[in-house]
């Protein structure tokens, strides 16, 4: 495989030496772990709720029937005010990434990083030689847009990006769109924003401009896996072709539509405000261990934080001894071992947490 070329805002492009694992992702931080408390996994905590799991439980009726997904296509598409051929469902948005690397004839795709490996990885195990646009903590690690290649055909990038948590403004990733270029955006954690502030979700005027949506995170349904694209039908068709039969489960379908509705946007909402309620508590928290060397990035509007740390990976390990499990930050491109990600949780919750932060600093 050959090494991958990073760019920083300089233009300049180095080598990199020693390949992160692209593959980690932060469910091996708790696979088979018992007791302890999650902060490695983004997926919204206490969920899915209990309507939504009655709602699934009454698609299983339906089970001898092959899944029809035109039901969850429309009211998909209804939610975002776009025609139902731009809207394609997939088995979450890890599909999507796999879709777009095998189906798209691109010839430069460019990952802006730090931001979620998958993208990249599916990129490579189609075959692709990946460009990495590498964002500076010293600038928050926030898109200039000029930083990406004019020669890129395939531009991916997180809104809110994780691991970072920067919501950028939807104006700047819209600069990034070219003719011949195709402009994905991850919103995957959008859902978790208020207001949905900087979305480009529904937009038809930003050419080449492919959003990628999870249900996963917000409703807690990750092991369901329930994702879609929205893009111009010419984009979704491609994609389509690319899909096995029947892709997204009868179950996963039900979910969609459901999630897609007033009722279900109206919570989102609400759970989108308390995490932004929590997320100033462990901000202020963690604000109190800055003499210890404690940072974080400024502008946090995902639910998660991304910390820098002294000697983070040792202070990973003594965090599991005391019942944590954090998401090293060491696997994502541009970040190193004095990394960490912390899930935003309850007010209890991070109170425990920064007590045993505070305990071993």
């Amino acid at each position: 495989m050959r090494t991958p070329t990073e760019t920083g805002y300089d233009g300049e492009e180095t080598g990199y030496d020693g390949e992160p694992d692209l593959r980690h992702h932060g469910d091996a931080e708790v696979r088979g772990a018992v007791g302890l408390t999650d902060l490695a996994v983004n997926v919204r905590a206490n969920t899915p709720p209990d309507w939504l799991k009655r709602h699934i439980a009454a698609s299983l009726d339906g089970l001898a029937a092959y899944p029809d997904g035109r039901a969850a296509r429309a009211a998909v598409a209804a939610r975002h005010g776009v025609p139902p051929d731009r809207v394609l469902l997939t088995s979450g948005a890890a599909e999507a990434f796999v879709l777009l690397a095998r189906a798209l004839k691109i010839r430069q795709p460019v990952v802006v990083h730090p931001q979620f490996t998958e993208p990249e990885a599916a990129l490579r195990d189609a075959g692709h030689v990946v460009g990495r646009v590498l964002l500076r903590e010293s600038e928050g690690f926030r898109l200039t847009p000029a930083a990406v290649p004019e020669s890129a055909d395939l531009v991916v990038i997180g809104n809110p990006t994780n691991p970072t948590s920067v919501l950028h403004p939807a104006a700047s990733i819209a600069e990034l769109a070219r003719p011949g270029r195709v402009l994905v955006v991850d919103e995957a954690f959008m859902d978790a924003v208020p207001g949905e502030r900087e979305a480009l979700a529904g937009r038809t005027d930003v050419p080449g401009l492919v959003v990628l949506r999870s249900l996963t995170k917000t409703w807690g349904l990750a092991g369901l896996r329930i994702g879609y694209v929205l893009a111009d039908p010419e984009t979704i068709e491609a994609l389509s072709g690319a899909q096995p039969l029947w892709p997204v489960s009868s179950p996963a379908l039900a979910a969609a539509e459901a999630c897609v509705r007033p009722r279900a946007l109206a919570e989102a909402l609400v759970a989108a405000e308390q995490i932004a309620t929590d997320r100033a508590h462990l901000l202020a928290g963690l604000a109190e261990f800055a003499p210890a060397g404690i940072r974080v990035p400024p502008a946090a509007e995902a639910p998660f934080i991304l910390l820098r740390a002294p000697e983070a990976l040792p202070l990973r390990e003594r965090l599991r001894e005391r019942g944590f499990a954090v998401r090293r930050g060491d696997t994502f491109p541009g970040l190193g071992p004095e990394w960490l990600r912390v899930a935003v949780r309850d007010r209890e919750t991070t109170d425990r947490f920064l007590g045993a932060l505070g305990a071993m600093l």
